[in-house]
């Protein structure tokens, strides 16, 4: 008799506890801290809001993401850094720097890689791409929650016209710093200087730079009208960005949680990506009515000149494989 009620006692204890742990699990919050250098004006960071909002309604408030604009936690690689570790923080990154984990997700960032939003978007769909993102959660801790946020065309920004990779030569131009951006940049006729968006500037006013490259939203958001004169338009880059946070975090939380994230991840970021389209003219002709002038160059000697950084990093044949699977010839 004793044993039975001891029994009784467990099986009504054990019920209680998973209750009670159910109940802390069911009223548990999880933050994630959202870092990017773009600032808060700018239309992609618009996008992360609406991604924020999305997730807050279908989790009922249990995930929330917090946006910090303006490169508040500091530069890109210690954020990354920070999520490595387990911290519940996320980053906009791009290819580039995810390069400097699996080398050759840094593809997507190459000069003339594509030639549009829609066909940089189907390489980041690829069996291929999604192999690479599996590597860099497994291997190096960090998962990549969408690689479909666009920033846009990106074009030179300089105080001289530009209209074939010889008139670069001799101009330093900033860059992010990693690999693939700096040997296109160089491919392409400029040297190139890496460092952060924040600091590009003042760079330019003292003549540490003598030019940008960046899409038409971070232009005008940095105000580069103010020290620059000319929009070549060589359109290098196509620029994909991704939401990475670390693989620790990622993995705490609730399945459910999991896949709400990352499906309006997607989603907010292929609403975003028509909205920065939209625009990107808009912001051009912003940039024209303050003083700034717009070169047409030529793009097929720009993308010839691009050749030499697919044969420095090996890229030639991973080309072709990628435009093999979406059908590009």
């Amino acid at each position: 008799m004793k044993r039975i009620i001891a029994i009784l006692i467990s099986f009504f204890l054990v019920l209680f506890l998973t209750s009670c742990a159910s109940t802390m699990s069911e009223d548990r919050v999880y933050i994630l801290k959202m870092s990017t250098q773009l600032n808060e004006a700018d239309p992609l960071v618009q996008g992360l809001q609406i991604w924020s909002d999305k997730v807050n309604e279908r989790t009922g408030g249990r995930v929330v993401i917090e946006i910090f604009p303006s490169g508040q936690f500091g530069y890109d690689e210690d954020v990354i850094e920070q999520a490595i570790l387990g911290a519940n923080v996320a980053v906009l990154s791009d290819g580039g720097r995810m390069s400097s984990y699996v080398h050759d997700l840094g593809i997507i960032g190459m000069a003339y890689i594509a030639d549009s939003y829609d066909e940089a978007r189907l390489i980041t769909e690829t069996e291929i791409f999604s192999d690479w993102e599996r590597q860099l959660a497994e291997e190096d801790g960090l998962r990549i929650l969408s690689f479909s946020w666009y920033g846009g065309e990106r074009h030179f920004l300089t105080n001289k016209p530009v209209k074939t990779p010889a008139d670069l030569k001799g101009l330093r131009i900033r860059t992010p710093g990693s690999p693939v951006w700096a040997y296109s940049v160089d491919a392409l006729g400029a040297t190139p200087v890496s460092m952060g968006w924040g600091d590009s500037y003042n760079a330019l006013q003292t003549g540490a730079i003598e030019g940008v490259e960046a899409q038409n939203t971070a232009s005008y958001g940095g105000r580069m009208f103010e020290v620059t004169k000319y929009i070549n338009k060589t359109a290098h880059f196509q620029l994909m960005n991704a939401v990475v946070v670390g693989e620790k975090w990622f993995k705490s939380l609730p399945e459910e949680y999991q896949a709400v994230l990352i499906e309006e991840c997607k989603a907010a970021a292929a609403e975003n990506a028509l909205l920065i389209e939209e625009v990107g003219d808009e912001y051009e002709d912003m940039m024209v009515a303050n003083g700034m002038e717009v070169v047409e160059v030529d793009i097929e000697a720009f993308r010839e000149a691009s050749e030499i950084a697919y044969e420095k990093l090996g890229f030639n044949e991973l080309r072709e494989r990628l435009y093999a699977e979406i059908g590009k010839s």
